[in-house]
């Protein structure tokens, strides 16, 4: 019998762990890895031989059935910017539902004896957004309104305070993370229950005089003092740039300006307000009385919530916003973060049935989202804008949340509140003289660092794509930018 000799256990152990092993475990991590690489070559030649090919891009597009068909960091957290209004809209449309209204009330206590009004007004404020004038020819109706409610009982003097109710929200004005120097701007205006003409003051110069001087202002409502403005700006020669500068001082309704303007400019810019509630009882005064009724109170806000009705209030007055898909609708065409804010406060007051803040309302929307299959630790929401810096989300969260709001009973309200390329809102000025005009529904976002895309693309075959694209971290001038996401949602138009 021959000797059969047989390897050393030792020697298989170790050739196990430095060969075989080693080899397996490989192996396995290359079927465990994320097929991150799913992005075609023509795309990636897009984004990496393009402008700003040092940023930090994202790029994912599923087609209507959920398949994954180009893949370029989609797992990464970006920054959003202005795409997150889709995730604050879809969560309000499913929780509140298209047909939620706002309600603000006047409430009258004491009785009208003769011409007189003997007693307060209160007004309760429930968050309505849209005492402006975005959805009514005139600002001023509701206040027109109400002076004919007078003028109709002949009243034309009221003996008493006017209040102004704002507890259906706290009293936290901003959202964790916004950056002080928006907060002069109709971007970056305080949230309140009681809003009139979105907490800002439309300030209009003309700079008609001789260069040197200091150009005129006016400014809506009827120039009212409740804000100063500090005009030390001057006009320039008619060739030079306009250089604008604008600042509010904080905690104040002090605004100095320090603009430079050509001879001849005309510049509009609505200009933020502290202290909403007074501003709206300062207006609602200064109305009154420019339309022939007297008050003779002060203005007074109050924090107190009870049911105004058995506390010897009744009811003289009670108005109804449009309905919320025109809101969101609003919102999303032309990126309104206002709308977007008091649209989260809401949702915590609706949700919960407590005083509405930002970080309950975003805790509603982080269950929305849950709920529609994200996973919500890798979600940072800091605000339902996308303004603050720090949210953070997957480009492939966003296309998830677009695949099932195409699926839901509102795709119907949430696609006709987005911006159509070439044609409407925000993508109004741009892809003109491209294929995809009138082809792309989506939402733009912009913050200083990040562009941003998302929505349905319908391609030349006629079929309908989901599709995100961010880029973060760029210094290359926006208009580059947008040339390369122009070009990608072109190429996606053409080959898909």
């Amino acid at each position: 019998m021959n000797n059969i000799c047989f390897p050393n256990a030792k020697i298989i152990a170790g050739y196990f762990r430095s060969v075989i092993l080693p080899q397996a475990i490989l192996l396995l991590m290359v079927f465990l890895i994320p097929a991150e690489a799913q992005v075609s070559e023509s795309l990636r030649a897009i984004i990496e031989d393009g402008h700003a090919s040092d940023s930090y891009w994202s790029v994912v597009v599923t087609d209507s059935s959920g398949n994954l068909i180009e893949n370029y960091n989609g797992e990464k957290l970006i920054r959003p910017a202005s795409t997150q209004k889709l995730i604050t809209s879809a969560a309000a449309l499913h929780l509140l539902g298209p047909d939620h209204i706002y309600e603000t009330v006047l409430y009258g206590s004491g009785s009208q004896e003769q011409n007189v009004w003997k007693g307060d007004l209160l007004i309760r404020g429930k968050g309505d957004p849209t005492i402006n004038g975005d959805f009514y020819n005139d600002p001023m109706f509701l206040f027109e309104e109400w002076v004919e409610l007078f003028d109709s009982l002949g009243v034309n003097r009221i003996d008493g305070n006017l209040i102004g109710n704002d507890s259906y929200f706290d009293d936290i004005p901003y959202p964790r993370g916004w950056e002080w120097d928006d907060l002069s701007y109709y971007y970056g205006v305080e949230i309140n229950a009681l809003s009139f003409n979105k907490n800002v003051v439309d300030l209009e110069v003309i700079a008609d005089g001789p260069i040197g001087s200091v150009p005129d202002i006016t400014w809506f409502p009827f120039d009212t003092p409740f804000v100063e403005f500090i005009n030390e700006q001057i006009i320039t020669p008619p060739n030079a740039s306009f250089d604008e500068s604008y600042r509010r001082i904080l905690g104040t309704n002090t605004i100095i300006l320090r603009s430079s303007l050509p001879q001849g400019y005309y510049e509009t810019e609505p200009l933020s307000v502290t202290h909403p509630t007074l501003y709206f009882l300062d207006t609602m005064k200064r109305y009154f009385e420019n339309r022939g009724i007297q008050v003779n109170g002060q203005i007074l806000k109050d924090r107190e919530s009870r049911n105004w009705e058995t506390a010897g209030y009744q009811v003289l007055h009670l108005h109804k916003s449009v309905p919320l898909k025109e809101i969101v609708r609003e919102k999303n065409e032309n990126s309104d973060n206002f709308y977007s804010e008091i649209l989260v406060k809401t949702l915590a007051s609706e949700v919960y049935k407590v005083e509405g803040s930002t970080e309950l309302g975003l805790q509603a929307v982080k269950q929305f989202l849950h709920s529609a299959g994200i996973d919500t630790n890798n979600v940072r929401m800091r605000d339902g804008s996308g303004m603050a810096p720090a949210n953070l989300i997957r480009a492939t969260d966003l296309n998830q949340l677009l695949l099932y709001m195409k699926e839901s009973e509102h795709y119907g309200d949430f696609r006709n509140s987005l911006a159509r390329a070439g044609n409407s809102g925000t993508l109004r000025y741009r892809f003109h003289n491209s294929p995809v005009r009138g082809r792309f529904a989506g939402k733009s976002g912009f913050v200083s660092g990040v562009r941003a895309l998302s929505g349905y693309l319908t391609t030349r075959d006629g079929q309908e794509l989901i599709v995100t694209i961010t880029t973060n971290n760029y210094t290359k001038r926006t208009a580059l930018i947008d040339q390369v996401h122009q070009r990608i949602l072109e190429h996606l138009y053409s080959v898909y």
